[in-house]
């Protein structure tokens, strides 16, 4: 049997069912796939035989099936053994990481980060969502899938990787450098911490309203949340702001969780695809929330499982969205099995959709005209320019990032402040004018000083636009009732 049926027998029983299934479901005539299966053995033997450096089969039939699903939208893709194997690492939570969540960016053909995950490496050290990652370790990121950045991004615990970053608006990429760590974070944050370490969800204590952020959506969110949401009932709360910036979204099973917490009927989220069965997550009235006056957070970073939350709260006009347009990933992905488990498709397979019925995924040809994500309610639109969005992230990261909010809350901790006991180190201990091996003991009594020292509050005003706008909405949604109550009290 000449060589290039033997290599065509090779690519079909590669691509094995997924492609047969097409065929036999009559996708394309038998003949045509024969003939292109010849094209594609064809190029393969010109380009091993001619190529500058020699290249394996394998390797090129990889390419292949890369290309052929990065075509298709961007949460497509082949995984190769090697990459399964990191990849299981990775939804097993058992690897060492930065904490970024990255996307592949069409326009630029580069890594986009979508979110640094809040108390990781990567926010720590400054990386915003929307940066380009030009290189990975002098790699480029050129035409790299987001499957391939997590597999070179990961690693043990305690390396180190450099990225080169183009922050928006910039023109020159900056180096930096992180060391890996475990990526343990909850999910469910407040607004700062208190001196024991918890974090404080009541933002405004006079007018009672409750403050909670969901950093992404992972198998605890729900029991976290509602462990937030008791302790604002117990502080009487009156209305609460869910903020979603920033969210990349996560579970599909913990945002249906999140929703019903305030919906007590109704459709939450519906996915529909051409070859799966449709399917619909509804609300049960069994939460106490359900009448907890809210509003909610987005902006363009808040993608998949935050845009479920917000859509299912505004269809229901459960909660107000004050912000900007969300990003727009609204689409399910299966893992599909090839070569026995060996290597698989992950492939998208479905859509999500709001109760209104309309579409929240972003497809590769929409236009800001089309209806895609979640917009905020009318009037309630607030638009940060890209200056002003650094600005709110570097004051977020300063409330977020003090010594005492990486303590365990568990263990006791000194009433005074991360920044007084850095303060008092540094006149302890004057390391910037004392070489190294001629620096005074450190104080086993007193915490060492930290790497970066966030700048005391005081000398950083925090400005969210968007809090603002969204506290101003809350207040009027929390007095409307009573006005309401007043009226049928005059009434009768």
């Amino acid at each position: 049997m000449p060589r290039r049926i033997y290599f065509g027998l090779a690519v079909v029983v590669a691509l094995g069912a997924f492609c047969w299934q097409a065929a036999t479901q009559g996708a394309k005539p038998k003949d045509e796939m024969l003939e292109l299966y010849g094209l594609f053995v064809d190029a393969v033997e010109k380009v091993e035989a001619n190529y500058v450096r020699p290249v394996t089969r394998r390797e090129l039939l990889e390419s292949a099936l890369e290309g052929m699903l990065q075509n298709l939208d961007q949460h497509s893709s082949f995984i190769n053994t090697g990459e399964w194997k990191q990849f299981r690492k990775q939804i097993e939570g058992k690897f060492g990481g930065i904490g970024i969540q990255v996307g592949l960016d069409d326009s630029a053909g580069r890594l986009r980060v979508i979110s640094p995950m809040v108390g990781t490496p990567a926010y720590e050290a400054g990386v915003l969502a929307g940066d380009l990652i030009m290189n990975i370790d002098g790699q480029s990121t050129e035409g790299m899938s987001p499957d391939k950045a997590v597999e070179v991004l990961t690693g043990r615990p305690g390396t180190d990787v450099t990225l080169d970053v183009l922050h928006e608006g910039s023109h020159d990429a900056v180096p930096i450098k992180l060391t890996r760590a475990i990526i343990e974070v909850p999910s469910v944050l407040g607004d700062h911490r208190e001196k024991t370490g918890r974090w404080d969800y009541m933002m405004d204590k006079d007018q009672k309203i409750g403050y909670i952020r969901i950093s992404s959506f992972i198998q605890n969110t729900a029991e976290e949340l509602r462990k937030a949401l008791d302790e604002l009932k117990e502080q009487g709360a009156k209305g609460l702001i869910l903020d979603l910036r920033d969210n990349p979204g996560g579970l599909l099973s913990a945002a249906v969780e999140v929703s019903d917490m305030f919906l007590d009927q109704g459709d939450i989220v519906s996915t529909k695809g051409r070859n799966t069965i449709p399917k619909s997550y509804t609300a049960q009235k069994d939460s106490e929330f359900e009448d907890l006056p809210m509003v909610v957070l987005v902006n363009q970073n808040s993608a998949s499982a935050s845009e479920i939350v917000s859509a299912a709260l505004q269809d229901h006009k459960r909660a107000a969205v004050v912000g900007q347009r969300s990003y727009g990933k609204g689409s399910v992905q299966n893992i599909l099995e090839l070569e026995d488990g060996d290597s698989v498709l992950k492939l998208t397979v479905a859509s999500y959709f709001r109760p209104s019925g309309e579409n929240i995924h972003r497809f590769r040809n929409s236009k800001t005209t089309d209806k895609w994500g979640v917009s905020p309610n009318p009037g309630m639109e607030v638009k940060l320019s890209t200056p002003e969005y650094i600005e709110w992230f570097r004051g977020r990261r300063a409330r977020d990032l003090p010594e005492l909010a990486k303590l365990d809350p568990k263990k006791p901790v000194g009433a005074t402040s991360d920044a007084e006991k850095a303060q008092e180190n540094q006149e302890k201990v004057k390391t910037n004018d004392v070489e190294k091996n001629e620096k005074p003991p450190v104080d086993p009594t007193k915490p060492e000083p930290p790497k970066v020292v966030a700048p005391p509050a005081e000398n950083h005003k925090f400005v969210d636009k968007v809090m603002d706008k969204a506290v101003e909405v809350l207040k009027a949604r929390i007095a409307a009732p009573a006005a309401t109550e007043d009226a049928k009290a005059k009434a009768a």
